[in-house]
């Protein structure tokens, strides 16, 4: 990554995806189920690495903390190349449901009950490396529609679902993409890194 990528008066804010080819990011009732078609995903793991040397706070939505909470910080991931930067990256938490946010026997992560589009307006001016979206759907949305995501990281997992969740939908808005970056893998998936421009 360059540092005209990273030349911005503030910290940026990335999503990051996994996708199947024809769009979808979940299936109709947000199952994962699609991922499996990648048996090994160490090349992606260790290409997404480099990405995360420049993050220091994932943002989650709670459906996918209480995933990612009982995988990660499990014995059933050790092993797995992203898991110790997983585990050991600060995390903020969107819900007003929850009244803790543990993480095995790590830090826990952080809860926000109020607007997330504000907290992170504010996040965004504080000091510190990138804010990374992880999976967390509805909050992905709510940021695009409020034009504070800076780019869009999608790893496309080499299935078609025909239907299911997208990422995006007719509330996000059209918004003009700059390819910063592509990259294929012996798996069949391929990264795409797009800048992303204001809504039209």
């Amino acid at each position: 990554m360059s540092d005209t990528e990273r030349d911005a008066p503030h910290r940026r804010v990335v999503v990051q995806e996994l996708t199947s080819l024809d769009g979808f990011v979940a299936g109709r009732s947000g199952e994962l189920d699609f991922f499996d078609a990648v048996p090994d995903y160490g090349e992606v793991d260790r290409y997404n690495l480099r990405l995360l040397a420049y993050t220091d706070l994932a943002l989650l939505g709670r459906k996918t903390y209480q995933m990612f909470s009982d995988y990660w910080p499990t014995e059933q991931a050790q092993g797995e190349v992203v898991a110790e930067a997983v585990n050991s990256i600060r995390k903020l938490v969107f819900s007003s449901t929850l009244d803790s946010a543990p993480w095995g026997d790590r830090e826990p992560a952080q809860l926000w009950p109020g607007d997330a589009v504000e907290r992170v307006q504010q996040l965004r001016q504080e000091p510190g490396g990138d804010l990374i979206v992880w999976g967390s759907i509805t909050l992905a949305r709510s940021l695009l529609a409020a034009e504070l995501v800076d780019e869009i990281q999608l790893h496309v997992v080499p299935i078609l679902l025909g239907q299911g969740r997208r990422l995006l939908d007719e509330d996000t808005g059209m918004h003009a993409l700059t390819l910063l970056e592509s990259k294929g893998y012996d798996s069949g998936v391929v990264t795409l890194r797009y800048r992303v421009g204001r809504a039209a």
